[in-house]
């Protein structure tokens, strides 16, 4: 494997396309968007000139990704030389099978497909093209330069090749990696989410404060961050997605709290916006209810 095509410059997607070139393969970051894909580039960009000055990568690394990476606004185009193609759009199942529509018309006969998705079943995602057993999830984690793990997740139909060569792919990315079978959530978002979940109905019933909370979390549990930190990170809506689509599949335990439906409601998004839990346009970060 050589060519990796990555659909959507957003966060998980610009960080992927950052990887996957750091990791030695030519990549194509590819948006409809043009501003989207600029300021994926800008952002890029930045990472390297930090990778650089704490040491993480070397000149010649910085170079050779750079000389691998480039920035595609024509997907169809895009997919005739891929051997990978990694689809990283907004968790909605009407995008994700716009793309895979398009990718499945245009994309060469060998090239594997894989979703970039915290939730959603890649057996149903497989089911927009017509290559179920060179499908697979691979979800990353935000930021993808710095989060270690890629979650491998086989659909009913994965085949044990695709399974092998999509992990070795990771690892090339620098990546540690679990390879598990399907089930809504798989491991990590159902936990994360039960945990986030259950701090805003902590915040909801004024048990403490959102900076009280995530010390606890953090101190107390060893977690990296804080559940409203990550959430901050991730985004409330994608938090709010990811639920309703557990709640669904998985029952009363995942139902979003009320308090979290009303952030999103008022468009306290998280840091994409300047205002989550905490305000980011602000010196001090605790937003008062």
């Amino acid at each position: 494997m050589q060519t990796i095509v990555v659909v959507g410059s957003g966060v998980m997607g610009r960080g992927i396309a950052y990887v996957s070139a750091i990791g030695g393969f030519k990549v194509s970051l590819v948006d409809v968007n043009e501003k989207a894909l600029e300021s994926a580039r800008n952002e890029i960009n930045t990472i390297f000139s930090k990778g650089l000055q704490r040491g993480k990568i070397t000149p010649e690394q910085e170079q050779q990704a750079k000389a691998n990476l480039n920035f595609e606004h024509d997907l169809p185009a895009a997919c005739q030389s891929a051997d990978l193609i990694i689809e990283a759009v907004p968790e909605k199942a009407e995008i994700k099978k716009q793309v895979f529509e398009t990718i499945e018309q245009y994309a060469p006969e060998h090239c594997l497909f894989a979703t970039n998705t915290s939730t959603m079943s890649p057996t149903e995602i497989a089911s927009y093209g017509k290559r179920a057993d060179r499908t697979i999830a691979m979800h990353f984690f935000n930021p993808v330069h710095k989060m270690p793990l890629v979650e491998i997740v086989r659909g009913l139909e994965t085949s044990d090749e695709t399974a092998e060569t999509i992990k070795n792919a990771a690892q090339k990315m620098g990546k540690e990696t679990v390879v598990i079978n399907e089930f809504p959530g798989f491991v990590t978002s159902r936990i994360s989410c039960l945990v986030g979940n259950e701090a805003f109905y902590m915040l909801q019933e004024g048990l403490g404060t959102p900076e009280d909370i995530d010390k606890a979390i953090k101190l107390g549990l060893n977690f990296p961050m804080g559940p409203f930190e990550l959430v901050d990170l991730v985004g409330l809506d994608a938090r709010l997605n990811n639920l309703r689509y557990l709640h669904e599949k998985l029952g009363e335990k995942y139902r979003p709290a009320p308090l979290l439906e009303q952030y999103v409601r008022a468009g306290r998004l998280g840091r994409k916006t300047g205002k989550g839990v905490y305000d980011y346009t602000k010196k001090e970060e605790l937003v008062k209810k």
